[in-house]
This record gives structure tokens, sequence and C-alpha cells, in this order.
């Protein structure tokens, strides 16, 4: 899919303020100041901060993305640090969306980050939806995976499904009329635990940094998006797969019968 194709992000006028930041990622051919502006005036949305969606956040907000609205539920644990590298050990029994929040604007002080220790279905999460520019879904079960699928179809909000399990890594992008979460897997998997399962760091903040390229793109404006093919990953033998994905026009989420309460239980 063409970046085109996305819904345009308004530019912001500069700080004012001279900054050496972005210059190494203003060089690359086809993204300029232009392009920096629109990742300033854009609000990214990444549900889910640990593995995956913190090294997403974390690329997202070294890109210049002006504002993150982070939504992960929960108080961080000893196993989560193998991986989740916006917390911190001292914080273990404390909201992990509120850790990672802290460590973003240390490293970002530019960057406006918002926390909600929600899960997906907040009764506030269809809105919050609203408010973003591109999403970043980086949950760990098909349920609320769907649920913020319907959110960000109904709202035309384009969305990066990033998920991992062991060395294997999935990344689907969604856009505006391409297939969506559900036409790719439509009954998601009953045999995947949505948690204890195996998980390397290497591996989430491999899909992570991809799923942050995907939504910088969109925004910025400039490459070419992923949506309409799946990438699989499998890190034990480094192989790479983009496969072509086909839209279901029968389905619930993203056909002409979707159901008009995204937000709903389903």
């Amino acid at each position: 899919m063409l970046i085109s194709e996305y819904p345009a992000i308004a530019p912001v006028a500069p700080s004012g303020r001279p900054t050496r930041r972005f210059e190494r990622q203003l060089g690359i051919p086809g993204f300029d100041a232009a392009r920096q502006s629109h990742l300033r005036a854009a609000t990214v949305l990444v549900a889910g901060v640990g593995g995956v969606g913190g090294a997403a956040a974390t690329y997202l907000a070294a890109a210049g993305v002006g504002r993150l609205l982070l939504v992960h539920p929960g108080a961080l644990e000893e196993p989560d640090l193998n991986r989740q590298t916006l917390m911190r050990p001292g914080r273990i029994g404390q909201a992990r969306v509120d850790c990672a929040v802290d460590t973003l604007r240390t490293h970002y002080p530019d960057v406006e980050v918002d926390g909600f220790d929600w899960d997906l279905r907040h009764p506030r999460m269809g809105s919050l939806v609203a408010q973003a520019d591109a999403v970043v879904d980086a949950r760990h079960n098909f349920p609320e995976r769907y649920l913020l699928n319907r959110m960000c179809v109904s709202a035309r909000v384009p969305l990066a499904v990033a998920a991992m399990h062991a060395t294997e890594a999935y990344l689907l992008m969604v856009g505006p009329g391409t297939p969506c979460l559900r036409c790719v897997f439509p009954e998601g998997d009953p045999a995947w635990a949505p948690l204890g399962f195996p998980v390397l760091g290497a591996v989430a903040g491999t899909v992570g940094c991809l799923a942050a390229m995907e939504i910088v793109k969109v925004v910025a404006g400039f490459g070419e998006s992923a949506a309409g093919r799946l990438c699989h990953l499998d890190l034990w033998d480094t192989s790479f797969r983009s496969l072509r994905v086909t839209r279901d026009p029968g389905c619930p989420d993203c056909g002409p019968q979707a159901g008009d309460d995204p937000g709903g239980a389903r």
C-alpha cells in the first residue's frame, strides 16, 4: 500500500529551538524537515508496553513523535525484566505503564507521554483510539487484539499489529481498505496461551522496532507501507517471509456488516 493512501498528518511549525537530535535521519533520501514536522504533530497510541510495545514506544519517541499514549494494565514482575527495557528493577510491584512513562520522559523530554493503567475493555478506550493518528498493538491475547482492531477500523486509524512467540514474530500493518487482523486470523489460535509463552527479549525488540518503523513511515508520509502483507520472522534461523493477504468480504470487523459499536463485547 502506498503511503499516500493514508490520511495526511497536518504539519506543525518548528519549536524555534535549534536541535541536532534528528540531523542523521534528515539525511535519508525522501525524509526532510517537512516529514519531521509530520512526526512532531502526530499522536501514537501503544497498547502494551512490554517487550514489543516498549521497543516500539522507545523508537517512536526517538524518531520525534510528538505525543505517545501508552496503555498497559498491571504491575511489574521480575520475569518481565528479560525484555521490557523501559522497566527498572526498583519498580517491581508498581504499575508498568507508570515506569514506562517515567523512562520515556527522562530520555525524550520533548515528547508528551501519557500513561493509562487500563486493559482494552476500558469504556474510554474507543475515544482514546480516536485521538491517535496511528496505533501499535502489542497486546498478548486475541480477544484484546480483535477489540483494538475493530476500534481502529471503525475510526480509520492505521494499526501495526506486532506479536512474537519464542524466536518467531509477526507483523501486520492495517490501513484504510486493507485486510484487517480478523481477515488474516479469523479464529485466532485457541491453542495459543495468552500468558506464560516463551519470550526472548531480542525477538520482542526486533518486531517492536519493525512496528515503530511502519508507524514512522505512515505518520511522516514517506516510504511504502507493509499493509496488505503478513511479515513472519523466525530468528532461530534468521528467516523472513512476506506473504500477501486478502481482505475477507464477509469480515465481521471490516466488512459491510461490521457492527457500529467497535468498543462493545463480541
